[in-house]
Order: C-alpha cells, then sequence, then structure tokens
C-alpha cells in the first residue's frame, strides 16, 4: 500500500537536500513532483493542485525557522497537509443504542459481505458486544450462504429467512429478533448495487428508512481509485451515511480514494479492511496513515495490534515456562498462530519505521511460517514437549511427513535450542530484556 506514492514523495524530497535555506525556487520544484506523484496515485487534479499550493505557502511561510532543514520542514508541512486531508482525527463508530443499528451498503464486488463479518468480529473483540448479522444480499447467488459461514467462523449469529426476498422485511424483523435474544449490535449486510442503479438504490433507502441505523457505512474497494471517490459521492447524496471504509488497502493500490474520499464528500473513512481473514480489519487514523505515506512506518498501530492478540494471562505462564526452561515447540506454535492473526506479515514489517522500503522487492505472503509450521505438525506431541527425543530417525520422519529435506528440520531445532537458552537467559533480567529476545525465534526464510 502507498508504496509507489512514498518512493516518489521521497524522490521529490531530495531536490532539498543540502539546500541551506527555504526559497521559492526549490519548494516550487518539490511541490511539482510532489504533484506528479499524487496524479499518479489517482487524485483528481483539482486536490492535488490545491494540495500542494498550500503545501507550497505553509513552507513558503515558515522559511524562516532555522532549527531545522529545508529538507525536515518540507516533511513537516507534507506531513501535516496530509493528515488534515485524510481528516486531522480518527472519528469512531456510533454504539449508542440497543441495539445499535449499522447497515453497511456499497457496490458490488466491494467487499460488504466479509467486511460485515470483520466488523461483527471487531466489536466483540473490542467493545464485547454481542452482534447479530443480517443477510439482506438477496440476490447475488451463495451471498446468504457466504455471510453463514463467516458467521459460524467467528460464533456470531446470523439472521435470514428461507424464502423471504424482502430486505426491508428482513431488515425490521432482524432487528426485532435483537430485541428478543438481546444481541447489542445488528449489521445489516445489503445488497451489492451500482449507483446508476435505480431500482436498488431505492430499496437501501427503504431500508434506512425502516430501521433507522445509527451507523450507515459505505464500503468502497481502495484499488478502484478515484472511481470509488466519484461512486462515494454519488451514494451519499442518497444514503447521508455516517462514515466509509476502504477495502483491499494490502492490494495493489495507487491511494488515490484514501487520500481524498474525505475532502469529496466530507465524511470520515473510518475503518479499512486488509486481506480475507475475519482480522484483517483496523480503525483509520489520519496522522499514522501520513506516517506510512512518508515512510516513518506506524509503530503505534503495530503495538495495538499485538496487544489485541496477546493474551496477558497466556504470556504471563509463558514466562514462567521460559523461566524453567520449559518453552516447547507448542508454544512456539502457539506464538506463530497469535503472529498471523495480526494481520499479512509484510504489511506488519512495513510499520516499522524503515522496513517498508527494505522490504519493497522481498517476497514475504501470508505463508511466510508454512515450512517452519509443517514441521511442527509433523513432530508427535512427545516431540513438541521435549525436544530432545528427537534423535536422527526421528528427524528423517519428521522432515519426510513435512515434505522437507532433513537440513530443514535440523537448522529449525537448532535454531529452536540456541533461542530457549538465550531466552532463558534473559528472564533474570527482567521482562523487558526477555520480551526483546522473542524477536529471534527462528524466523521464516
Amino acid at each position: 500500500m502507498f508504496d509507489s506514492l512514498t518512493d516518489k514523495i521521497e524522490k521529490a524530497f531530495k531536490v532539498m537536500k543540502g539546500q541551506g535555506h527555504i526559497t521559492e525556487i526549490n519548494v516550487a520544484e518539490t511541490v511539482k513532483e510532489v504533484r506528479k506523484a499524487l496524479l499518479d496515485a489517482d487524485v483528481s487534479y483539482k486536490i492535488a493542485k490545491e494540495f500542494t499550493n498550500e503545501v507550497k505557502e505553509k513552507a513558503l511561510g515558515a522559511g524562516v525557522l532555522q532549527a531545522v532543514s529545508p529538507g525536515q520542514l518540507m516533511v513537516k508541512v507534507m506531513h501535516e497537509e496530509l493528515t488534515t486531508l485524510m481528516g486531522t482525527e480518527n472519528v469512531e463508530i456510533n454504539l449508542e443504542g440497543n441495539p445499535v443499528v449499522i447497515l453497511v451498503a456499497g457496490l458490488q464486488g466491494s467487499g460488504k459481505t466479509t467486511f460485515s463479518a470483520k466488523l461483527a468480529s471487531f466489536l466483540k473483540k473490542k467493545y464485547k458486544k454481542n452482534p447479530l448479522l443480517v443477510a439482506c444480499d438477496v440476490y447475488r447467488p451463495a451471498a446468504v450462504d457466504q455471510l453463514k459461514v463467516l458467521g459460524e467462523k467467528i460464533q456470531v449469529p446470523v439472521f435470514t429467512e428461507e424464502g423471504n426476498k424482502e430486505p426491508v422485511k428482513l431488515a425490521k424483523m432482524a432487528v426485532s429478533e435483537a430485541k428478543k435474544y438481546g444481541n447489542d449490535v445488528v449489521i445489516i449486510d445489503t445488497a451489492g448495487r451500482l449507483a446508476i442503479d435505480k431500482v436498488m438504490m431505492e430499496e437501501v433507502q427503504n431500508i434506512h428508512k425502516a430501521v433507522k441505523p445509527q451507523e450507515t457505512l459505505f464500503v468502497v474497494d481502495a484499488m478502484t481509485g478515484q472511481d470509488a471517490v466519484n461512486t462515494a459521492k454519488a451514494f451519499n447524496d442518497v444514503l447521508d451515511y455516517e462514515g466509509v471504509v476502504l477495502t483491499k488497502m494490502d492490494g495493489d493500490t495507487r491511494g488515490g480514494a484514501a487520500l481524498t474520499i474525505r475532502k469529496v464528500v466530507d465524511k470520515p473513512i473510518k475503518f479499512v479492511g486488509t486481506g480475507e481473514t475475519v482480522e484483517g480489519l483496523d480503525l483509520f487514523y489520519p496522522k499514522r496513515m501520513a506516517d506510512r505515506i512518508l515512510g516513518m512506518g506506524d509503530i503505534v498501530s503495530l503495538v495495538e495490534k499485538a496487544q489485541e492478540q496477546f493474551d496477558q494471562d497466556q504470556a504471563s505462564r509463558l514466562q514462567k515456562k521460559i523461566a524453567k526452561n520449559q518453552f516447547d515447540f507448542e508454544d512456539f506454535l502457539s506464538q506463530i498462530k497469535q503472529i498471523k492473526k495480526m494481520g499479512n506479515v509484510k504489511d506488519l514489517m512495513g510499520m516499522i519505521p524503515g522496513m517498508g522500503k527494505a522490504l519493497k522487492n522481498v517476497d514475504m505472503d501470508d505463508d511466510a511460517f508454512k515450512s517452519i509450521e509443517a514441521v511442527i505438525y509433523s513432530m508427535t506431541p512427545e516431540e513438541r514437549k521435549n525436544p530432545k527425543v528427537i534423535n536422527g530417525s526421528r528427524r528423517r520422519r519428521i522432515a519426510k511427513g513435512a515434505g522437507t529435506d532433513i537440513q530443514e528440520v535440523n537448522r529449525l531445532i537448532k535454531q529452536f535450542g540456541e533461542t530457549r537458552k538465550m531466552m532463558k537467559s534473559m528472564t533474570g533480567a527482567g521482562n523487558k530484556k526477555a520480551r526483546r529476545m522473542m524477536g529471534n525465534l527462528p524466523r521464516p526464510k
């Protein structure tokens, strides 16, 4: 996400490198390159021009500052203006009401159904809510089944009625059902539609009038760029929704929608979705997104993701096992699973300042730990609990079961042994150092 835009903005800033002070000439050259970068990212010419004019004006107005270099000053101004462009502050979802009714609308193929399930999981975990998903997409083949599968995965009930093809009636019945059974959030997944489809647009309007949702969220595929912004405006004219959700932000997107949708529709981006897993949903923070665009990473979001996935009680138990030198392959497998729940490995690494650029051409996908997991799964429960019993014949069996060679098994067992020794030695030096050593666990190739 934003890799190309980040690279081009960095090149634009090189104009300032080595300059003694801000001048109209070097600022003009820099903002010209920034404008080109924004246009390439599918930002409209009007917004790109307004944005760079604002940056230019602020930079020249701050030219008297002597405490920072011209390059640092431009980064500061760009960061402030990008944050402002995307909304300045995070706007949280409205959860006042019992039940809270959330209507999810958007184009065909934008990822509404997947987002609905992600949102249910998010509200269940973060706010301890008891959500009910409602399948009001009665037109798309298998749409109801898709929501049922996702609902079962996250252990959230899905309301539907066999043979009922009236979305408005379904939505009203679902709200009554939620009140009856104590569901405090109702998430209504509506059918995908085209902005020009009058009948379908009237239908979502009628659902809106019938259930009077506290939140109406417009889901848009970030990969569609400026078209997404135009569609968001058309929908807002009809629904007057409360917020925008950008999906597929981990795809080959140029970023134009994320940068400009707030300015065009004057509605906040509330969530961004990545990947297909139900955990791939994040709150949208304009400042953090500006950090990432300017190559500064996003360490705050990375820490928050870790805190969400790592159980404190489990961490305490693990600490005791490490102190007794009892950390085993079962524990290691558990840690891998929790890391994977945090999201795409490469995307997570990109949140560390400086790592995004270093990993640009590195092939690191969601299966990065696959080979390690395969080896551990090929072990018997006894071997996982007590790695010392893994002799030569067992290693050959494990390698065969994992579909790899014995050198791979040897490498993993050796690294694991060394890591366990280091973790044990660090427990007496305090929790902070022990946690730091967790980063030395065997890494995927």
